[in-house]
């Protein structure tokens, strides 16, 4: 049989969580139906993740429409953006600057922008000596565009602005892209690792983190987009649980007319099950899979970046969550938005 070079066709995600292969090296506690993760990568587990050092937290829901599930969301993420600020040690007068990273033409890349539009600056009450009410503190917000736009590298974009202004410390925002689309739209990661600008989509540039600027870093995103490759390998899957619930349940006519099978899950499946739909494609594991398709569709120009087509609801609402936690999270005195 063919072999293949899983290496050749690495598919890319912007998530730590996505790249943990052993549960034991994260944290994880659930709240209210939301599940918060938390993965600490450092040079003892670093052989383990495609990821830089640093302490990621990982905050995973399912619905953001309701408004008693958003406002739950915030309060977690209030609350997790609060507590990376306290491990690198920020103080309450400590200026910030928020960037928003991104293209506000793109929908599914407009997160950075919409967010900062809703931050509540202060910078210029500070610089022309207005007296600020007690409990806010020193904010800039920024959208420096996209190279496609400005034809300047992002990072070289706000290391002068940093330079100009001298914040204490950088909070930005991004969207992201996952390797599942369970997770697209339904995942906030928050790191104090920094982040590439539009590494998920293999457009690599300069790094925004401490390493570059000398202060720290926190990094926001949430995956908006997945590829053609994760697409196909979920159906495959979905496909193998789905006939593994139904063989299982064929003598069980409740089950089996239930429109939305809510237990169907990878611990349901048989790998007989799936070598006898699949055939040969059947004996390969999940990477081999992913392989398999990437060596199928990205010579052919097939392998597409997707996103869902009620992107432009749910981005608004997943930027008006980013804002109000980082306002909330910056100052002390701010009525939730």
């Amino acid at each position: 049989m063919h072999s293949i070079d899983t290496n050749m066709f690495n598919i890319r995600t912007d998530l730590a969580i996505e790249e943990i292969k052993d549960k034991d090296k994260v944290k994880t506690i659930e709240k209210e139906n939301i599940k918060v993760t938390e993965c600490i990568i450092d040079d003892t587990n670093k052989s383990l993740f495609n990821k830089k050092n640093g302490t990621y937290i990982t905050i995973e829901f399912e619905d953001i429409t309701d408004f008693n599930n958003s406002k739950k969301v915030e309060e977690i993420f209030i609350n997790e953006l609060k507590g990376i600020m306290d491990l690198l040690k920020i103080k309450e007068d400590d200026t910030c600057l928020v960037i928003g990273l991104g293209n506000d033409k793109s929908t599914p890349d407009s997160l950075g922008p919409l967010s900062i539009n809703n931050i509540i600056v202060t910078n210029h009450f500070y610089s022309l000596g207005i007296n600020v009410e007690e409990g806010f503190r020193g904010v800039s917000a920024f959208n420096p565009g996209v190279m496609g736009q400005t034809g300047l590298e992002t990072s070289d974009v706000v290391n002068a602005i940093v330079k100009e202004i001298k914040p204490d410390f950088l909070i930005v925002v991004d969207a992201l892209k996952a390797s599942s689309s369970d997770r697209v739209n339904k995942t906030i990661q928050i790191t104090d690792a920094g982040i590439n600008p539009g590494s998920g989509i293999g457009n690599n540039r300069k790094e925004i983190s401490k390493d570059v600027f000398n202060i720290p870093v926190i990094a926001i995103g949430v995956p908006t987009v997945v590829d053609t490759v994760t697409i196909v390998n979920d159906t495959f899957n979905y496909i193998t649980n789905h006939f593994s619930y139904m063989k299982k349940n064929i003598d069980n006519p409740k089950e089996k007319l239930k429109i939305v099978r809510s237990n169907i899950s990878k611990d349901n499946v048989d790998e007989n099950d799936k070598k006898e739909l699949f055939g040969l494609i059947g004996n390969l594991n999940e990477e081999e899979i992913k392989a398999l398709i990437s060596e199928v569709l990205i010579p052919t120009s097939n392998n597409m970046i997707v996103t869902p087509k009620e992107i432009d609801f749910i981005i608004d609402k997943l930027s008006n969550i980013i804002s109000s936690g980082i306002n909330n999270s910056l100052h002390k005195n701010v009525t939730h938005l």
